[in-house]
């Protein structure tokens, strides 16, 4: 088997993987994860920030040295980019100076293609599901996909144009959020999930990845040091989400980064719209509990790209 690398630039992280495809699994050799949060401001000016650009391609050229000189034998990378770079006015710009600088071509994924390739992700890090339908949550910091489906094959899915950094920069302004901020959050995370219905069948099993997934079954776990191994298919609680709600909203950004460092570097200030898309997901959903996945649209690459 093939090692191959794959790059998710999104709106707030830009994670490495390293690793092999084996049937429908991925198997892990190395990830990376930065925070040079990329979309900043995207949803307000629809422009990428000098500062922004500069930030990943200094992401982007440290991961190609560490795939240069630790895993000289990786065959393929896939570069991916996601809402902050499909919103942009300035996307060319961004494009061409990775080129220049990396060498790298980026594929921007449309919102289609990132609930498919996330779908997969998804699905190829966990064990067996005892349900046939799957319904996978993505919260990104610009979009947030869910997508349905039966085993491996995708059924129906949707982008939906709300995410963590989004949504902190329309709604949550204050810190700690004021209770109307938090509210008018709600209200709109509700409003925007009615506005499309996902085709599902009944008998489904959720599942949810990305930061805000994995952090908060890193704290419910009470784990002192990020374990994917332990995070991944860690069941939440829609009883637990809310009492993290409840203790989070109250707390300023420094607080949470004080108390969960590991997982709030970078993330703490964005963390509580995050936290509001998740509940509002189980909500109208109707759901009380959501398996932790690991995977994403970076496993999804190894398989698809």
């Amino acid at each position: 088997m093939d090692l191959q690398a794959s790059i998710d630039i999104g709106t707030n992280t830009v994670l490495l993987l390293i690793g092999r495809v084996n049937n429908d699994k991925v198997e892990v050799v190395h990830e990376e994860q930065r925070v040079p949060r990329l979309g900043r401001g995207v949803d307000g000016d629809k422009k990428l920030s000098q500062a922004g650009m500069i930030r990943v391609i200094e992401s982007l050229i440290e991961y190609k040295s560490i795939i240069r000189n630790r895993y000289p034998c990786v065959s393929r990378v896939t570069v991916t980019a996601t809402s902050a770079v499909r919103d942009a006015t300035n996307k060319n710009e961004f494009l061409k100076k990775v080129k220049h600088q990396t060498g790298w071509e980026i594929r921007v994924l449309s919102g289609t293609d990132e609930a498919e390739w996330t779908y997969a992700g998804a699905l190829s890090v966990l064990g067996h599901i005892q349900t046939d339908g799957r319904l996978v949550l993505d919260i990104g910091g610009g979009s947030t996909e869910i997508a349905f489906g039966k085993h491996l094959q995708l059924m129906d899915s949707h982008s939906f144009n709300m995410g963590c950094v989004r949504f902190t920069e329309r709604y949550l302004k204050h810190d700690p959020p004021t209770d109307k901020e938090i509210s008018e959050c709600m209200n709109q995370i509700n409003d925007i999930l009615a506005s499309r219905q996902i085709n599902y069948n009944a008998n489904f099993t959720a599942i949810g990845v990305a930061g805000t997934l994995t952090s908060l079954a890193y704290m419910d776990l009470n784990l002192k040091k990020y374990d994917p191994a332990r995070i991944n298919g860690h069941i939440l609680t829609r009883g637990k989400i809310q009492k993290y709600i409840q203790i989070l909203s109250e707390m300023t950004h420094s607080q949470m980064i004080k108390e969960y460092p590991e997982v709030m570097e970078g993330r703490a200030d964005i963390f509580i719209a995050g936290i509001l898309i998740l509940d509002g997901f189980m909500g109208y959903y109707n759901q009380e509990k959501i398996i932790v996945s690991t995977g994403g649209i970076r496993h999804g690459a190894l398989q698809k790209g």
